[in-house]
């Protein structure tokens, strides 16, 4: 495969991606040219151009900070507010874990966080499922009350 087969292929990869998806492009590795291989490639770019593009997402290299250490991350444009809000929700969080134990290692704090993390996400999915049983229930009890109360009229 050619350089700008390989070029065509990154492109049309990232153009499928979802947009809400944190989008990184990694070298496409270089392969022994076949006939098929060309052939599949060559009708990937004719279909390509015949149908219409969609707008590619607006991405945005963001540096964030985490417990001291900074991770560069790349995110849709329109996303950014909601990463640096839980960037500093985890960073609070990371911050109070490094002072509680401060001999922990940076990926030690980080799965603590993501235990933490999945521990809350977990318990308001239970809240939520506990909630709608309630509702059931009640819906069920008002149902058998209204009943009685025409059969009684």
């Amino acid at each position: 495969m050619t350089d700008d087969q390989s070029k065509s292929i990154e492109k049309q990869l990232k153009n499928t991606q979802a947009p809400s998806v944190p989008v990184t492009s990694a070298p496409v590795p270089a392969q022994k040219t076949t006939p098929a291989a060309s052939n599949i490639s060559s009708a990937m770019a004719q279909s390509n151009t015949k149908t219409p593009k969609a707008p590619e997402p607006q991405i945005k290299k963001v540096d964030i900070a985490i417990a001291g250490v900074t991770y560069p991350i790349f995110c849709p444009v329109h996303e950014q507010e909601e990463l640096l809000s839980a960037v500093s929700y985890i960073n609070n969080y990371a911050l109070d874990l490094k002072r509680d134990a401060p001999s922990l290692s940076q990926e030690s704090i980080l799965v603590l966080c993501c235990l933490n993390l999945y521990e809350k996400i977990h318990a308001n999915q239970r809240s939520d499922e506990d909630r709608l049983q309630k509702d059931k229930q009640s819906e069920a009890l008002l149902n058998k009350i209204m009943k009685d109360a025409h059969s009684i009229l």
